[in-house]
């Protein structure tokens, strides 16, 4: 069963994802942040500890289904950051940020994509559940900027492509989750 668990800052989206596999030691919780300053440093080890500590932890922004192992179910928190981690990669050169085209955004997308559609099938090969938490980024306002221009409308296409490929997809606002699919 592939899930998909969506909604803007601080919903309540990740405690709900969490809540659905609470009651089970075989988890494995894929973590994409990266630890670049004390301000995440706190928010990774706030996380960290809201967990069960007998869940599994992987960290990383690429080969997600490295990830996969005897476990029955897992947890991807999140998308957006994976997505911004990737972008990131591919688009920073010498200190700055190279020009996003359409065919750049079209790469970025698709290699995000493939990372995903790799743990999915890894997943569902092992008849596993996998829950995937993203960010919803339409509800906003339009960036000023271009690079933020260019990530809402790359995790907003990715959503879709994601929330397709899901069973089920949630759309969690003021902590209530909706099933939506």
């Amino acid at each position: 069963m592939i899930k998909m668990v969506v909604g803007g800052a601080r919903s309540g989206k990740s405690s709900f994802a969490e809540k659905q596999f609470i009651d089970k030691d075989n988890v494995v919780y894929i973590a994409t942040s990266r630890v670049e300053d004390e301000e995440m440093k706190d928010r990774v080890e706030h996380h960290k500890s809201s967990r069960p500590h007998g869940w599994r932890t992987y960290e990383g922004s690429y080969g997600l289904v490295q990830a996969v192992g005897d476990e029955e179910n897992y947890l991807l928190d999140c998308l957006t950051v994976l997505t911004s981690n990737i972008m990131f990669d591919m688009t920073y050169e010498s200190g700055r940020t190279v020009p996003i085209d359409s065919k750049l955004q079209q790469q970025v997308e698709d290699r995000i994509f493939a990372e995903v559609v790799s743990l999915i099938d890894a997943v569902n090969k092992r008849d596993s559940d996998l829950i995937i938490v993203t960010n919803e980024v339409g509800y906003s306002l339009v960036p000023e900027h271009h690079i933020g221009r260019v990530f809402r409308d790359i995790q907003g296409r990715l959503n879709q492509r994601v929330a397709e490929k899901a069973d089920e997809v949630y759309l969690v606002s003021c902590g209530i989750p909706v099933r939506i699919k």
